[in-house]
């Protein structure tokens, strides 16, 4: 018997040596395999949240920066992403740390008081938000010629139905879905034939030009990025996700993922405007639709088509998400049950609320001569006003060892974040100054 087990040791040391490679790979082929299904688990709010972003506001102010400046404006991108990226990894952190949503470490650590402004002044930016949403679905419609009055009202319906109807799981798969849609941009930039060296150059080079309009873009463009609501969507989505620490890192990835796929559409939606209305001329754009619209001459009536579902996707998106950001954030300061894995009767307010912006945002966008570009305007200043605010909260939450423990902000970070935060007040400040006092801006 022993002979026989000394004989078999140079056989097997044999058998190892001539074994085929492939083996020898499985193993880490099978954690690849795993590590990306635990990413598709988790994928879903940093994707979401930072799509959503690029609403019908958002698509009208990269397609003005196109029109207006060209190429020129793209190297704005690189700094908005990172510090996109900064601000929504520190939401889903404390998400995933604490289980609670955003609104309710306000009220938990700052008081009623600050909660109760806090929901006030957002719950006015993210109800203009909600209307100029529905007046991009009227908008978007009105190039296929589908009436608003029968388009604002279909598409209110859906959104009510797929959120109050549905749980969350099913809920976030239609969202990525609908989040999928915005590569249509791409398409069109391409079909545009734009000047790729130049765009690419102009992305990695900044330039600067002295005009107040330049700076105004650039306000802009950065403003339309970062938005308030978009931290408490984001933290309410990651807790009622249930993602727990151990899955944190993947979250990060979510969030990252989500910001640069989010300025990569924005990079597209500036190409092909630079492409063709920037080269034709055509360098005043108020409406989304309208750049959707004067995309056709130039690019053909495929790239106009694609830009204006586009529009209308990014709209609808838009409509879902921001009634539920704000329905999250009151129910959570106030302590009310809020979720939408929770049936109607489970959380009455938050259900109601939310039923409430959908009605009432698609209602206003049906009134006759509405005057909408103010209205985007009121929720402009809204969101600079609450911003400010929102970013010293997260920033002083995230560094309390009693709420994120081990998980709190290092010295690297806590530079990256208030640097950050620094450069988006006095942005959001210059953005304030200029709505407010627009003769002042004047080259």
């Amino acid at each position: 018997m022993g002979d026989s087990r000394r004989a078999a040791k140079p056989r097997m040391a044999r058998a190892t040596a001539e074994r085929p490679t492939l083996p020898i790979r499985a193993p880490s082929l099978r954690f690849l395999r795993y590590r990306l299904l635990l990413l598709l688990s988790v994928i879903g709010p940093g994707f979401i949240t930072a799509n959503v972003d690029n609403d019908p506001g958002g698509i009208l102010t990269y397609s003005q920066a196109g029109a207006k400046f060209g190429y020129a404006l793209l190297w704005t991108l690189i700094p908005t992403t990172i510090a996109l990226i900064v601000v929504q990894e520190m939401a889903a952190r404390m998400g995933v740390v604490t289980g609670k949503g955003l609104s309710d470490l306000i009220r938990e650590e700052f008081g009623l008081r600050a909660t109760a402004l806090t929901m006030f002044i957002l719950g006015l930016a993210d109800f203009a938000n909600i209307i100029a949403e529905f007046a991009g679905v009227a908008s978007g419609m009105s190039i296929f010629g589908v009436s608003k009055y029968i388009a604002v009202p279909i598409a209110a319906a859906v959104v009510w139905t797929v959120i109050v109807r549905g749980s969350y799981k099913p809920v976030e798969k239609i969202l990525l879905l609908f989040s999928l849609i915005y590569f249509t941009y791409p398409i069109s930039a391409f079909l545009a034939k734009p000047d790729w060296g130049l765009a690419l150059h102009d992305t990695f080079i900044p330039q600067w030009q002295n005009s107040s309009d330049y700076v105004v873009m650039i306000v802009g463009l950065i403003g339309t990025t970062i938005t308030p609501w978009m931290q408490f969507y984001l933290q309410a989505s990651v807790v009622e996700k249930g993602i727990d620490q151990r899955r944190y890192s993947l979250t990060r990835w979510d969030v990252i993922l989500g910001c640069v796929v989010t300025d990569v559409i924005a990079f597209f939606i500036v190409v092909a405007c630079a492409a063709t209305l920037y080269k034709s001329g055509q360098r005043d754009i108020t409406d989304a639709a309208q750049a959707a619209v004067a995309l056709r001459p130039f690019a053909g009536r495929f790239a106009s088509l694609l830009f204006a579902i586009g529009l209308i996707n990014a709209s609808i998106l838009s409509a879902a998400i921001l009634p539920l950001a704000t329905a999250y954030n009151v129910c959570e300061g106030v302590g009310f049950e809020s979720g939408i894995d929770r049936k109607f009767g489970e959380a009455p307010i938050f259900y109601g609320l939310y039923t409430l912006l959908i009605g009432c945002g698609a209602g206003v966008v049906l009134i006759p001569r509405l005057p909408l570009l103010k209205i985007i305007l009121l929720s402009q200043v809204a969101n600079g006003m609450l911003l400010p605010f929102v970013l010293v909260f997260m920033l002083i939450l995230v560094n309390r060892k009693r709420v994120m423990g081990e998980y709190r902000n290092r010295l690297t970070g806590n530079a990256i974040a208030w640097s950050t935060a620094v450069i988006i007040l006095i942005l959001t400040a210059a953005m304030i100054w200029t709505i407010v006092f627009p003769s002042s801006t004047g080259a």
